[in-house]
């Protein structure tokens, strides 16, 4: 049986985050059924639910037996609230293997920047080394996981 990693490597930066995420563009009906038959259990979804894609990803999901969780980031408008959302949905996960997604990797990768700073301990330059690895390349997304991490970093 292949790893959920495995399951999802055709996706557009698809990257083993951590031991439990795997993460990436946007997923295909294949790659959400080859990650549930690979164990996944929980799909987090950062695009807008306007933005078109090529199938319901939340119907296949639900369908499939997958916990489906979706957090609207859209450029221009991204706040704490928002990462918030997106870290308590990481932090609950526990064992459960999540896909957490966004149209190319890039919202993921600026989104994952506090949760490797505040809940993995990662210095600010591997947090941002990964947070690239994963797919980040807009300025403002890496600025809103750092902002967000200094921040909290300094109240923990």
């Amino acid at each position: 049986m292949p790893s959920p990693f495995e399951a999802v490597a055709a996706i557009a930066n698809a990257c083993q985050a951590s031991p439990t995420m795997v993460t990436g563009g946007q997923p295909s009906a294949a790659n959400l059924k080859a990650f549930k038959d690979a164990g996944g259990a929980i799909v987090l979804d950062i695009r807008d639910p306007m933005e078109p894609r090529p199938f319901d990803e939340p119907a296949l999901a639900r369908e499939l037996g997958l916990e489906y969780v979706n957090v609207s980031v859209v450029a221009g408008n991204v706040d704490d609230k928002k990462l918030e959302q997106i870290l308590c949905v990481l932090r609950d996960a526990g064992e459960r293997t999540v896909l957490f997604h966004c149209a190319s990797g890039n919202r993921v990768g600026g989104a994952l920047i506090p949760f490797f700073i505040l809940d993995h301990g990662m210095e600010e330059e591997d947090a941002t080394t990964m947070a690239m690895r994963i797919g980040l390349r807009s300025a403002e997304m890496l600025e809103w996981g750092l902002d967000y991490a200094r921040r909290h970093e300094r109240s923990a």
